[in-house]
Protein backbone atom coordinates (compact mmCIF):
# COMPACT_ATOMS: atom_id res chain seq x y z
CA UNK A 1 0.00 0.00 0.00
CA UNK A 2 2.85 2.26 0.87
CA UNK A 3 4.44 1.62 -2.46
CA UNK A 4 1.47 2.60 -4.36
CA UNK A 5 0.99 5.68 -2.07
CA UNK A 6 4.31 7.04 -3.12
CA UNK A 7 3.44 6.23 -6.77
CA UNK A 8 0.70 8.44 -6.68
CA UNK A 9 2.38 11.33 -5.35
CA UNK A 10 5.46 10.61 -7.79
CA UNK A 11 2.73 10.75 -10.62
CA UNK A 12 -0.75 12.47 -9.33
CA UNK A 13 -3.93 11.42 -11.30
CA UNK A 14 -5.83 14.46 -12.54
CA UNK A 15 -9.24 13.64 -12.83
CA UNK A 16 -11.47 15.19 -15.87
CA UNK A 17 -13.22 17.51 -13.02
CA UNK A 18 -10.19 19.02 -11.55
CA UNK A 19 -8.24 19.40 -14.72
CA UNK A 20 -6.49 22.94 -15.80
CA UNK A 21 -8.59 25.57 -17.77
CA UNK A 22 -6.12 25.00 -20.67
CA UNK A 23 -6.92 21.22 -20.62
CA UNK A 24 -10.59 21.63 -20.30
CA UNK A 25 -11.48 23.76 -23.70
CA UNK A 26 -14.75 25.21 -23.15
CA UNK A 27 -15.84 23.00 -20.31
CA UNK A 28 -17.39 25.27 -17.84
CA UNK A 29 -15.25 26.21 -14.94
CA UNK A 30 -17.86 26.34 -12.33
CA UNK A 31 -17.50 22.92 -11.62
CA UNK A 32 -14.48 23.22 -9.72
CA UNK A 33 -16.13 25.37 -7.16
CA UNK A 34 -18.94 25.58 -4.49
CA UNK A 35 -21.63 27.65 -6.84
CA UNK A 36 -22.23 30.01 -3.83
CA UNK A 37 -18.90 31.81 -3.92
CA UNK A 38 -18.16 32.87 -7.60
CA UNK A 39 -15.06 32.22 -9.67
CA UNK A 40 -13.63 33.19 -12.67
CA UNK A 41 -15.82 33.25 -15.99
CA UNK A 42 -13.02 33.20 -18.68
CA UNK A 43 -9.72 32.06 -19.08
CA UNK A 44 -7.80 34.98 -19.07
CA UNK A 45 -9.48 36.66 -16.39
CA UNK A 46 -7.34 36.13 -13.76
CA UNK A 47 -3.96 36.60 -15.48
CA UNK A 48 -5.52 40.07 -16.65
CA UNK A 49 -6.68 41.15 -12.78
CA UNK A 50 -3.24 40.36 -12.07
CA UNK A 51 -2.16 42.56 -14.67
CA UNK A 52 -3.79 45.04 -13.55
CA UNK A 53 -3.41 45.36 -10.21
CA UNK A 54 0.15 45.27 -10.31
CA UNK A 55 0.49 47.58 -13.46
CA UNK A 56 -0.79 50.70 -11.67
CA UNK A 57 0.35 54.23 -11.12
CA UNK A 58 3.50 53.47 -9.34
CA UNK A 59 4.68 52.58 -12.68
CA UNK A 60 4.44 55.81 -14.15
CA UNK A 61 4.90 58.01 -11.74
CA UNK A 62 7.57 56.46 -9.15
CA UNK A 63 9.78 53.97 -11.26
CA UNK A 64 11.15 56.63 -14.00
CA UNK A 65 11.89 59.00 -11.11
CA UNK A 66 13.68 56.11 -8.94
CA UNK A 67 15.55 54.85 -11.68
CA UNK A 68 16.96 58.46 -12.55
CA UNK A 69 18.19 59.44 -8.95
CA UNK A 70 19.61 55.75 -8.40
CA UNK A 71 22.49 55.35 -11.01
CA UNK A 72 20.13 55.71 -14.39
CA UNK A 73 20.52 52.43 -16.18
CA UNK A 74 22.93 50.84 -13.28
CA UNK A 75 19.37 51.20 -11.13
CA UNK A 76 18.62 47.91 -13.40
CA UNK A 77 20.91 45.65 -11.74
CA UNK A 78 19.62 45.95 -8.11
CA UNK A 79 15.76 45.71 -9.64
CA UNK A 80 15.86 42.89 -11.50
CA UNK A 81 18.04 41.35 -8.65
CA UNK A 82 15.27 42.39 -5.90
CA UNK A 83 12.89 41.33 -8.51
CA UNK A 84 14.44 37.95 -8.24
CA UNK A 85 14.66 37.83 -4.14
CA UNK A 86 12.11 39.07 -2.96
CA UNK A 87 9.42 39.48 -6.27
CA UNK A 88 8.63 36.39 -7.82
CA UNK A 89 8.71 34.64 -4.45
CA UNK A 90 6.20 36.35 -2.52
CA UNK A 91 4.08 36.49 -5.46
CA UNK A 92 4.03 32.89 -6.03
CA UNK A 93 3.63 32.18 -2.51
CA UNK A 94 0.82 34.29 -2.05
CA UNK A 95 -0.89 33.11 -4.91
CA UNK A 96 -0.27 29.48 -3.61
CA UNK A 97 -2.46 30.25 -0.40
CA UNK A 98 -5.16 32.26 -2.20
CA UNK A 99 -5.61 29.10 -4.44
CA UNK A 100 -5.42 26.16 -2.82
CA UNK A 101 -7.45 27.38 -0.17
CA UNK A 102 -10.01 29.03 -2.61
CA UNK A 103 -10.46 31.73 0.75
CA UNK A 104 -10.10 35.35 1.27
CA UNK A 105 -7.14 37.21 3.59
CA UNK A 106 -8.98 36.31 7.14
CA UNK A 107 -9.93 32.75 6.62
CA UNK A 108 -6.98 31.99 5.10
CA UNK A 109 -5.31 31.70 8.19
CA UNK A 110 -6.88 28.41 9.11
CA UNK A 111 -3.74 27.84 7.88
CA UNK A 112 -2.59 28.73 11.14
CA UNK A 113 -4.73 30.37 13.18
CA UNK A 114 -2.93 32.04 15.55
CA UNK A 115 -1.57 34.19 12.80
CA UNK A 116 -5.35 35.58 11.95
CA UNK A 117 -3.72 38.62 13.28
CA UNK A 118 -1.75 39.19 10.35
CA UNK A 119 -5.01 38.89 7.81
CA UNK A 120 -7.06 41.67 10.15
CA UNK A 121 -4.20 43.95 9.60
CA UNK A 122 -4.21 43.38 5.69
CA UNK A 123 -7.33 44.13 5.78
CA UNK A 124 -6.92 47.09 7.50
CA UNK A 125 -4.09 48.34 5.55
CA UNK A 126 -5.72 47.81 2.36
CA UNK A 127 -8.49 49.74 3.66
CA UNK A 128 -7.16 52.99 4.25
CA UNK A 129 -5.18 52.62 1.12
CA UNK A 130 -8.25 52.40 -0.56
CA UNK A 131 -10.04 55.88 0.42
CA UNK A 132 -7.00 57.71 -0.43
CA UNK A 133 -6.52 55.72 -3.35
CA UNK A 134 -9.86 56.43 -4.87
CA UNK A 135 -8.96 60.18 -4.11
CA UNK A 136 -6.69 60.39 -6.36
CA UNK A 137 -8.79 58.41 -8.89
CA UNK A 138 -10.70 61.70 -8.81
CA UNK A 139 -8.28 63.94 -9.30
CA UNK A 140 -7.34 62.39 -12.36
CA UNK A 141 -11.57 62.26 -13.20
CA UNK A 142 -11.14 66.37 -12.64
CA UNK A 143 -8.08 66.48 -15.20
CA UNK A 144 -9.99 64.40 -17.23
CA UNK A 145 -13.24 66.39 -17.55
CA UNK A 146 -10.71 70.02 -17.80
CA UNK A 147 -9.62 68.45 -20.43
CA UNK A 148 -12.65 68.59 -22.67
CA UNK A 149 -11.86 71.79 -23.80
CA UNK A 150 -10.05 73.73 -26.75
CA UNK A 151 -7.66 75.57 -24.33
CA UNK A 152 -6.10 73.88 -21.37
CA UNK A 153 -6.91 75.85 -18.03
CA UNK A 154 -3.49 75.78 -16.91
CA UNK A 155 -1.45 77.06 -20.11
CA UNK A 156 -1.80 80.38 -19.29
CA UNK A 157 -1.85 83.17 -16.17
CA UNK A 158 -4.25 85.28 -15.34
CA UNK A 159 -7.03 83.38 -14.04
CA UNK A 160 -8.51 84.23 -10.77
CA UNK A 161 -6.50 81.33 -8.79
CA UNK A 162 -2.84 82.27 -9.46
CA UNK A 163 -0.99 85.25 -8.35
CA UNK A 164 1.73 87.93 -8.97
CA UNK A 165 4.79 84.54 -8.96
CA UNK A 166 2.55 83.21 -11.94
CA UNK A 167 5.33 82.93 -15.03
CA UNK A 168 4.35 80.99 -18.40
CA UNK A 169 7.77 78.79 -18.62
CA UNK A 170 7.89 79.12 -22.37
CA UNK A 171 11.90 79.39 -23.33
CA UNK A 172 12.20 82.20 -26.17
CA UNK A 173 14.08 80.98 -29.02
CA UNK A 174 17.59 82.43 -30.69
CA UNK A 175 19.30 82.01 -33.34
CA UNK A 176 20.90 78.80 -31.56
CA UNK A 177 17.73 77.15 -29.31
CA UNK A 178 15.79 77.84 -26.55
CA UNK A 179 16.96 81.24 -24.53
CA UNK A 180 17.31 80.15 -20.57
CA UNK A 181 14.42 80.95 -18.10
CA UNK A 182 15.26 82.21 -14.92
CA UNK A 183 12.49 80.25 -13.10
CA UNK A 184 13.16 81.55 -9.46
CA UNK A 185 10.82 83.02 -7.73
CA UNK A 186 8.26 81.98 -9.66
CA UNK A 187 5.84 79.63 -10.08
CA UNK A 188 3.77 77.80 -13.20
CA UNK A 189 0.45 77.99 -13.84
CA UNK A 190 -0.33 74.32 -13.96
CA UNK A 191 1.57 74.03 -10.39
CA UNK A 192 -0.98 77.24 -9.50
CA UNK A 193 -3.66 75.68 -11.06
CA UNK A 194 -3.03 72.10 -9.06
CA UNK A 195 -2.32 74.13 -5.78
CA UNK A 196 -4.89 76.95 -5.61
CA UNK A 197 -7.30 75.97 -7.91
CA UNK A 198 -8.04 72.12 -7.61
CA UNK A 199 -7.18 71.65 -4.22
CA UNK A 200 -7.52 75.28 -3.09
CA UNK A 201 -4.81 74.68 -0.16
CA UNK A 202 -4.72 78.03 0.01
CA UNK A 203 -8.12 78.11 2.21
CA UNK A 204 -6.46 75.51 4.82
CA UNK A 205 -4.14 76.45 7.58
CA UNK A 206 -2.84 72.94 8.15
CA UNK A 207 -3.98 69.07 8.80
CA UNK A 208 -6.03 70.80 12.25
CA UNK A 209 -7.68 73.12 9.56
CA UNK A 210 -9.07 71.81 6.67
CA UNK A 211 -11.56 74.11 5.45
CA UNK A 212 -14.55 73.96 3.40
CA UNK A 213 -15.15 70.49 1.19
CA UNK A 214 -14.91 71.08 -2.42
CA UNK A 215 -17.56 70.43 -4.00
CA UNK A 216 -16.34 69.57 -7.49
CA UNK A 217 -13.80 67.13 -6.21
CA UNK A 218 -16.19 65.40 -3.78
CA UNK A 219 -18.92 65.09 -6.52
CA UNK A 220 -15.58 63.57 -8.53
CA UNK A 221 -14.95 61.48 -5.77
CA UNK A 222 -18.56 60.15 -5.83
CA UNK A 223 -18.07 59.45 -9.02
CA UNK A 224 -14.99 57.09 -8.99
CA UNK A 225 -16.83 55.45 -6.27
CA UNK A 226 -19.95 54.76 -8.40
CA UNK A 227 -17.57 53.56 -11.06
CA UNK A 228 -15.56 51.07 -8.89
CA UNK A 229 -19.20 49.62 -7.52
CA UNK A 230 -20.50 49.21 -10.71
CA UNK A 231 -17.32 47.15 -11.68
CA UNK A 232 -17.04 44.79 -8.84
CA UNK A 233 -21.57 44.42 -8.06
CA UNK A 234 -20.76 40.47 -9.55
CA UNK A 235 -17.80 40.43 -7.82
CA UNK A 236 -15.62 38.93 -9.80
CA UNK A 237 -17.46 37.95 -12.60
CA UNK A 238 -17.99 41.54 -13.78
CA UNK A 239 -14.63 42.54 -13.04
CA UNK A 240 -12.90 40.03 -14.73
CA UNK A 241 -15.13 41.15 -18.01
CA UNK A 242 -13.63 45.12 -16.88
CA UNK A 243 -10.28 44.45 -16.87
CA UNK A 244 -10.59 42.92 -20.63
CA UNK A 245 -10.48 46.68 -21.38
CA UNK A 246 -8.96 48.34 -18.22
CA UNK A 247 -5.95 46.40 -18.06
CA UNK A 248 -5.00 46.92 -21.93
CA UNK A 249 -5.67 49.93 -23.18
CA UNK A 250 -3.12 51.49 -20.91
CA UNK A 251 -0.37 49.78 -22.77
CA UNK A 252 -2.33 51.05 -26.48
CA UNK A 253 -2.19 54.71 -24.60
CA UNK A 254 1.32 54.01 -23.05
CA UNK A 255 2.87 53.05 -26.42
CA UNK A 256 1.11 56.67 -28.52
CA UNK A 257 2.80 58.29 -25.95
CA UNK A 258 6.00 56.71 -26.19
CA UNK A 259 5.77 57.07 -29.95
CA UNK A 260 4.77 60.64 -29.72
CA UNK A 261 7.62 61.37 -27.09
CA UNK A 262 10.61 59.80 -28.81
CA UNK A 263 9.75 62.20 -31.54
CA UNK A 264 9.58 65.38 -30.28
CA UNK A 265 13.05 67.75 -30.44
CA UNK A 266 15.26 66.52 -27.20
CA UNK A 267 13.49 63.81 -26.50
CA UNK A 268 17.03 61.82 -26.31
CA UNK A 269 18.24 64.38 -24.07
CA UNK A 270 15.49 63.12 -21.20
CA UNK A 271 15.94 59.38 -22.67
CA UNK A 272 19.82 59.72 -22.14
CA UNK A 273 19.35 61.27 -18.46
CA UNK A 274 17.16 58.51 -17.44
CA UNK A 275 19.11 56.03 -18.53
CA UNK A 276 22.90 57.04 -17.76
CA UNK A 277 24.32 54.38 -16.03
CA UNK A 278 26.32 56.09 -12.72
CA UNK A 279 27.79 52.47 -11.40
CA UNK A 280 29.17 54.17 -8.38
CA UNK A 281 25.53 54.43 -7.47
CA UNK A 282 25.26 51.13 -6.51
CA UNK A 283 27.70 51.42 -3.05
CA UNK A 284 25.03 52.71 -1.71
CA UNK A 285 22.81 50.54 0.71
CA UNK A 286 19.93 53.55 -0.69
CA UNK A 287 19.92 52.59 -4.19
CA UNK A 288 19.27 48.44 -3.79
CA UNK A 289 16.61 49.40 -0.83
CA UNK A 290 14.79 51.60 -2.87
CA UNK A 291 14.61 49.06 -5.69
CA UNK A 292 13.66 46.16 -2.86
CA UNK A 293 10.65 49.09 -1.97
CA UNK A 294 9.83 50.20 -6.02
CA UNK A 295 9.41 45.83 -6.51
CA UNK A 296 7.33 45.60 -2.99
CA UNK A 297 4.91 48.33 -3.86
CA UNK A 298 4.67 48.08 -7.58
CA UNK A 299 4.06 44.06 -7.19
CA UNK A 300 0.99 44.60 -4.70
CA UNK A 301 2.48 41.79 -2.33
CA UNK A 302 0.93 41.91 0.86
CA UNK A 303 -2.69 44.08 0.15
CA UNK A 304 -4.33 40.39 -0.39
CA UNK A 305 -5.40 41.48 -3.50
CA UNK A 306 -2.95 38.55 -4.71
CA UNK A 307 -4.24 36.20 -2.58
CA UNK A 308 -7.70 37.17 -3.59
CA UNK A 309 -7.80 36.47 -6.97
CA UNK A 310 -6.17 33.60 -6.94
CA UNK A 311 -8.89 32.32 -4.60
CA UNK A 312 -11.31 32.27 -7.12
CA UNK A 313 -8.90 30.31 -9.51
CA UNK A 314 -9.53 26.29 -10.18
CA UNK A 315 -7.44 24.05 -8.19
CA UNK A 316 -4.79 23.25 -10.74
CA UNK A 317 -4.34 26.73 -12.33
CA UNK A 318 -0.76 27.50 -13.73
CA UNK A 319 0.02 30.17 -11.11
CA UNK A 320 3.61 29.27 -11.83
CA UNK A 321 3.51 30.45 -15.11
CA UNK A 322 1.29 33.50 -14.34
CA UNK A 323 4.00 34.51 -11.60
CA UNK A 324 6.28 34.67 -14.26
CA UNK A 325 4.11 36.70 -16.57
CA UNK A 326 2.81 39.19 -14.62
CA UNK A 327 5.91 40.25 -12.85
CA UNK A 328 8.49 40.68 -16.00
CA UNK A 329 5.66 42.22 -17.55
CA UNK A 330 5.32 44.66 -14.65
CA UNK A 331 9.42 45.15 -14.73
CA UNK A 332 8.97 45.74 -18.27
CA UNK A 333 5.75 48.49 -18.74
CA UNK A 334 7.86 50.27 -16.03
CA UNK A 335 10.43 50.40 -17.86
CA UNK A 336 8.89 51.38 -21.01
CA UNK A 337 6.91 53.77 -19.01
CA UNK A 338 10.48 55.74 -18.41
CA UNK A 339 10.96 56.22 -22.28
CA UNK A 340 7.48 57.61 -22.59
CA UNK A 341 7.88 60.22 -19.15
CA UNK A 342 11.31 61.13 -20.08
CA UNK A 343 11.24 61.62 -23.42
CA UNK A 344 8.58 64.46 -22.99
CA UNK A 345 10.42 65.49 -20.19
CA UNK A 346 13.30 65.85 -22.61
CA UNK A 347 11.56 68.01 -24.93
CA UNK A 348 10.25 70.08 -22.18
CA UNK A 349 13.67 70.54 -21.08
CA UNK A 350 14.82 72.16 -24.28
CA UNK A 351 12.29 74.03 -24.70
CA UNK A 352 12.84 75.36 -21.39
CA UNK A 353 16.33 75.98 -21.97
CA UNK A 354 16.63 74.06 -18.49
CA UNK A 355 18.52 71.01 -17.27
CA UNK A 356 16.38 68.06 -17.39
CA UNK A 357 17.05 67.53 -13.67
CA UNK A 358 14.72 70.91 -12.76
CA UNK A 359 11.66 69.79 -14.40
CA UNK A 360 11.53 66.01 -13.48
CA UNK A 361 9.57 64.99 -10.56
CA UNK A 362 7.66 62.17 -9.19
CA UNK A 363 4.40 61.25 -7.76
CA UNK A 364 1.45 63.40 -7.92
CA UNK A 365 3.84 66.41 -8.94
CA UNK A 366 4.41 64.40 -12.29
CA UNK A 367 1.17 63.77 -13.18
CA UNK A 368 -0.75 66.76 -12.17
CA UNK A 369 1.96 69.38 -12.57
CA UNK A 370 5.15 68.62 -14.32
CA UNK A 371 3.41 66.11 -17.48
CA UNK A 372 0.27 68.35 -18.04
CA UNK A 373 2.32 71.61 -18.04
CA UNK A 374 5.14 69.68 -21.03
CA UNK A 375 1.02 69.03 -22.46
CA UNK A 376 0.43 72.77 -23.35
CA UNK A 377 3.54 72.68 -25.44
CA UNK A 378 2.46 70.27 -27.74
CA UNK A 379 0.24 70.39 -30.76
CA UNK A 380 -3.27 69.38 -29.94
CA UNK A 381 -2.56 69.43 -26.28
CA UNK A 382 -5.95 68.92 -25.51
CA UNK A 383 -5.91 65.76 -27.13
CA UNK A 384 -2.38 64.32 -25.85
CA UNK A 385 -4.24 65.59 -21.82
CA UNK A 386 -6.84 63.63 -22.27
CA UNK A 387 -5.10 60.43 -23.37
CA UNK A 388 -2.58 60.78 -20.78
CA UNK A 389 -5.37 61.25 -18.19
CA UNK A 390 -7.74 58.45 -19.16
CA UNK A 391 -4.89 56.08 -19.17
CA UNK A 392 -3.93 56.95 -15.70
CA UNK A 393 -7.58 56.27 -14.90
CA UNK A 394 -7.49 53.01 -16.12
CA UNK A 395 -4.42 51.77 -14.43
CA UNK A 396 -5.98 53.35 -11.29
CA UNK A 397 -8.95 51.68 -11.28
CA UNK A 398 -7.27 48.46 -11.88
CA UNK A 399 -5.72 48.46 -8.38
CA UNK A 400 -9.21 49.92 -6.69
CA UNK A 401 -11.17 46.92 -8.02
CA UNK A 402 -8.81 44.65 -5.98
CA UNK A 403 -8.29 46.91 -3.15
CA UNK A 404 -12.96 46.48 -2.53
CA UNK A 405 -12.87 43.22 -3.91
CA UNK A 406 -10.15 41.82 -1.46
CA UNK A 407 -12.36 44.14 1.41
CA UNK A 408 -15.51 42.13 0.27
CA UNK A 409 -14.24 38.55 -0.03
CA UNK A 410 -12.40 38.59 3.25
CA UNK A 411 -15.58 39.69 5.16
CA UNK A 412 -18.00 37.44 3.37
CA UNK A 413 -15.72 34.33 3.76
CA UNK A 414 -15.69 34.76 7.41
CA UNK A 415 -20.10 34.65 7.26
CA UNK A 416 -20.79 33.15 3.79
CA UNK A 417 -24.39 32.23 5.28
CA UNK A 418 -25.01 35.54 5.85
CA UNK A 419 -23.13 38.01 3.56
CA UNK A 420 -23.18 35.67 0.09
CA UNK A 421 -26.08 35.97 -0.96
CA UNK A 422 -26.31 39.80 -0.30
CA UNK A 423 -22.56 40.42 -1.61
CA UNK A 424 -24.01 43.08 -4.25
CA UNK A 425 -25.33 45.08 -1.39
CA UNK A 426 -22.73 44.86 0.93
CA UNK A 427 -20.58 45.77 -1.31
CA UNK A 428 -22.57 48.98 -1.98
CA UNK A 429 -22.37 49.49 1.62
CA UNK A 430 -18.65 49.38 1.84
CA UNK A 431 -18.32 51.83 -0.86
CA UNK A 432 -20.67 54.36 0.87
CA UNK A 433 -18.89 54.04 3.77
CA UNK A 434 -15.46 55.09 2.11
CA UNK A 435 -16.81 57.51 0.22
CA UNK A 436 -17.91 59.07 3.53
CA UNK A 437 -14.44 58.45 5.32
CA UNK A 438 -13.36 60.25 2.20
CA UNK A 439 -14.84 63.21 2.20
CA UNK A 440 -11.87 64.97 4.56
CA UNK A 441 -9.77 64.37 1.68
CA UNK A 442 -11.94 66.71 -0.69
CA UNK A 443 -11.62 69.64 1.55
CA UNK A 444 -9.14 72.61 1.19
CA UNK A 445 -6.61 71.05 3.46
CA UNK A 446 -7.35 67.26 2.15
CA UNK A 447 -3.72 66.94 0.62
CA UNK A 448 -2.30 66.90 4.00
CA UNK A 449 -4.44 63.71 5.13
CA UNK A 450 -3.93 62.64 1.53
CA UNK A 451 0.17 62.79 2.52
CA UNK A 452 -1.01 61.36 6.46
CA UNK A 453 -2.35 57.93 5.14
CA UNK A 454 0.21 57.67 2.05
CA UNK A 455 3.16 58.15 4.28
CA UNK A 456 1.76 55.86 7.32
CA UNK A 457 -1.09 53.55 5.93
CA UNK A 458 0.67 50.89 4.20
CA UNK A 459 4.48 51.27 4.99
CA UNK A 460 6.13 49.51 8.25
CA UNK A 461 2.82 48.10 8.46
CA UNK A 462 2.73 46.32 5.15
CA UNK A 463 6.43 44.93 6.08
CA UNK A 464 5.40 43.20 9.09
CA UNK A 465 2.07 41.75 7.63
CA UNK A 466 4.45 40.08 4.95
CA UNK A 467 7.53 39.28 6.97
CA UNK A 468 5.36 37.45 9.21
CA UNK A 469 2.91 35.70 6.40
CA UNK A 470 6.18 34.18 5.16
CA UNK A 471 7.29 33.08 8.59
CA UNK A 472 4.15 31.59 9.18
CA UNK A 473 4.02 29.68 6.17
CA UNK A 474 7.59 28.51 6.27
CA UNK A 475 8.54 27.68 9.74
CA UNK A 476 5.26 27.22 11.34
CA UNK A 477 2.85 25.56 9.06
CA UNK A 478 6.53 23.82 7.55
CA UNK A 479 8.29 24.21 4.04
CA UNK A 480 7.59 20.92 3.86
CA UNK A 481 3.82 20.86 3.78
CA UNK A 482 3.77 23.79 1.86
CA UNK A 483 5.68 22.40 -0.86
CA UNK A 484 3.80 19.17 -0.87
CA UNK A 485 0.63 21.64 -0.99
CA UNK A 486 1.71 23.29 -4.35
CA UNK A 487 3.02 19.36 -5.40
CA UNK A 488 -1.13 18.51 -5.01
CA UNK A 489 -2.02 21.41 -6.72
CA UNK A 490 0.40 21.86 -9.64
CA UNK A 491 1.67 18.22 -10.09
CA UNK A 492 5.56 19.66 -8.92
CA UNK A 493 7.10 20.86 -6.21
CA UNK A 494 8.87 24.03 -5.56
CA UNK A 495 12.77 24.12 -6.43
CA UNK A 496 15.76 24.99 -4.31
CA UNK A 497 15.14 29.15 -5.76
CA UNK A 498 11.60 29.14 -4.15
CA UNK A 499 12.36 27.69 -0.77
CA UNK A 500 15.56 29.19 -0.42
CA UNK A 501 13.91 32.77 -0.97
CA UNK A 502 11.02 31.67 1.56
CA UNK A 503 12.89 30.53 4.09
CA UNK A 504 16.38 32.87 4.06
CA UNK A 505 16.77 35.66 1.35
CA UNK A 506 13.22 37.23 0.86
CA UNK A 507 12.22 38.11 4.83
CA UNK A 508 15.95 38.96 5.55
CA UNK A 509 15.97 41.69 2.76
CA UNK A 510 12.91 42.72 3.75
CA UNK A 511 13.96 43.54 7.26
CA UNK A 512 16.22 46.08 6.20
CA UNK A 513 18.24 46.13 9.00
CA UNK A 514 20.78 49.08 7.48
CA UNK A 515 18.35 51.27 7.07
CA UNK A 516 16.41 50.69 10.44
CA UNK A 517 19.59 50.76 12.19
CA UNK A 518 19.78 54.46 11.03
CA UNK A 519 19.96 57.30 13.53
CA UNK A 520 16.73 58.99 13.15
CA UNK A 521 16.32 62.28 10.97
CA UNK A 522 15.96 64.39 15.08
CA UNK A 523 18.54 62.02 16.25
CA UNK A 524 21.23 64.90 18.31
CA UNK A 525 20.99 67.88 20.82
CA UNK A 526 17.57 68.73 21.83
CA UNK A 527 18.48 72.53 21.50
CA UNK A 528 18.22 74.05 17.72
CA UNK A 529 21.60 76.17 19.02
CA UNK A 530 23.54 73.37 19.77
CA UNK A 531 22.90 71.84 16.54
CA UNK A 532 26.44 72.25 14.24
CA UNK A 533 27.84 70.43 11.00
CA UNK A 534 25.55 67.78 9.82
CA UNK A 535 22.84 68.21 12.63
CA UNK A 536 21.65 72.15 11.36
CA UNK A 537 18.07 72.70 11.05
CA UNK A 538 16.92 68.64 11.64
CA UNK A 539 14.90 69.49 14.67
CA UNK A 540 10.90 68.62 14.49
CA UNK A 541 9.40 71.91 13.53
CA UNK A 542 12.76 73.63 12.52
CA UNK A 543 12.64 74.40 7.88
CA UNK A 544 14.04 71.30 8.05
CA UNK A 545 15.35 70.61 4.29
CA UNK A 546 15.24 66.57 4.04
CA UNK A 547 11.49 66.45 5.22
CA UNK A 548 10.27 69.33 3.25
CA UNK A 549 12.32 67.24 0.27
CA UNK A 550 10.54 64.62 0.79
CA UNK A 551 7.49 65.76 1.11
CA UNK A 552 7.30 68.38 -1.44
CA UNK A 553 8.39 65.69 -4.21
CA UNK A 554 6.14 63.59 -3.71
CA UNK A 555 3.09 66.11 -3.96
CA UNK A 556 3.89 68.70 -6.80
CA UNK A 557 5.34 71.20 -4.54
CA UNK A 558 8.58 73.31 -5.72
CA UNK A 559 11.24 74.06 -3.13
CA UNK A 560 14.03 76.01 -2.49
CA UNK A 561 15.70 73.38 0.01
CA UNK A 562 16.00 70.74 -2.55
CA UNK A 563 19.08 71.09 -3.48
CA UNK A 564 19.95 71.85 0.22
CA UNK A 565 18.89 68.71 0.78
CA UNK A 566 20.46 66.87 -1.77
CA UNK A 567 23.72 68.68 -0.47
CA UNK A 568 22.82 67.48 2.75
CA UNK A 569 22.45 63.74 1.71
CA UNK A 570 25.63 63.68 -0.01
CA UNK A 571 27.17 65.30 2.92
CA UNK A 572 25.98 62.64 4.96
CA UNK A 573 26.96 59.77 2.91
CA UNK A 574 30.64 60.78 2.25
CA UNK A 575 30.92 61.31 6.24
CA UNK A 576 29.58 57.70 6.82
CA UNK A 577 32.06 56.27 4.22
CA UNK A 578 34.95 58.02 5.20
CA UNK A 579 34.34 56.63 8.86
CA UNK A 580 34.24 53.03 7.28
Amino acid sequence: MKKLQRAHLRKPVTPDLLMTPSDQGDVDLDMDFAADRGNWTGKLDFLLSCIGYCVGLGNVWRFPYRAYTNGGGAFLVPYFLMLAICGIPLFFLELSLGQFSSLGPLAVWKISPLFKGAGAAMLLIVGLVAIYYNMIIAYVLFYLFASLTSDLPWEHCGNWWNTELCLEHRGSKDGNGALPLNLTYTVSPSEEYWSRYVLHIQGSQGIGSPGEIRWNLCLCLLLAWVIVFLCILKGVKSSGKVVYFTATFPYLILLMLLVRGVTLPGAWKGIQFYLTPQFHHLLSSKVWIEAALQIFYSLGVGFGGLLTFASYNTFHQNIYRDTFIVTLGNAITSILAGFAIFSVLGYMSQELGVPVDQVAKAGPGLAFVVYPQAMTMLPLSPFWSFLFFFMLLTLGLDSQFAFLETIVTAVTDEFPYYLRPKKAVFSGLICMAMYLMGLILTTDGGMYWLVLLDDYSASFGLMVVVITTCLAVTRVYGIQRFCRDIHMMLGFKPGFYFRACWLFLSPATLLRLQQASRPAMDWGPSLEENRTGMYVATLAGSQSPKPLMVHMRKYGGITSFENTAIEVDREIAEEEESMM
